[in-house]
């Protein structure tokens, strides 16, 4: 078993930076694909990112594409977003996975495609 913990989120203006960790319990899921979602309260929750853990492709929302960067640090056990530019609309709960999810065939795979969830660090923009 494996256990995603999130931490960086916070309150910032809009136009301001913030950096998302999710530290993994073990590098047990080292060559997984990490995602980053995010839900708003009263929304769906949103894809936004995913870094494949063989390769280090990436792929993004269309809507953070040029504002955020998804990375990995496997010496670490740790996926970052770095979130710039930042928009109220981006106020929400972003949570890490890890699994076999990612982009393939032109679009997002089903969120059941990652085993392994964090609880999320809430980030507000205002």
């Amino acid at each position: 078993h494996v256990q995603l913990v999130e931490s960086g989120g916070g309150s910032v203006q809009a136009g301001g930076s913030l950096r998302l960790s999710c530290t993994a319990s073990s590098s047990e899921y080292s060559t997984k694909n990490m995602g980053w979602f995010r839900q708003a309260l009263g929304k769906e929750r949103e894809k936004v990112a995913v870094v494949y853990g063989i390769g280090g492709t990436t792929y993004y929302a269309d809507f953070v594409k040029g504002r955020f960067t998804i990375s990995l640090n496997n010496d670490k056990n740790t996926v970052y977003l770095q979130m710039n530019k930042l928009e109220p609309e981006d106020t929400a709960l972003y949570h890490c996975a890890a699994g076999n999810g990612g982009w393939f065939g032109g679009s997002w795979t089903s969120v059941a495609e990652y085993d392994y969830w964090g609880q999320g660090t809430q980030v507000t923009v205002s």
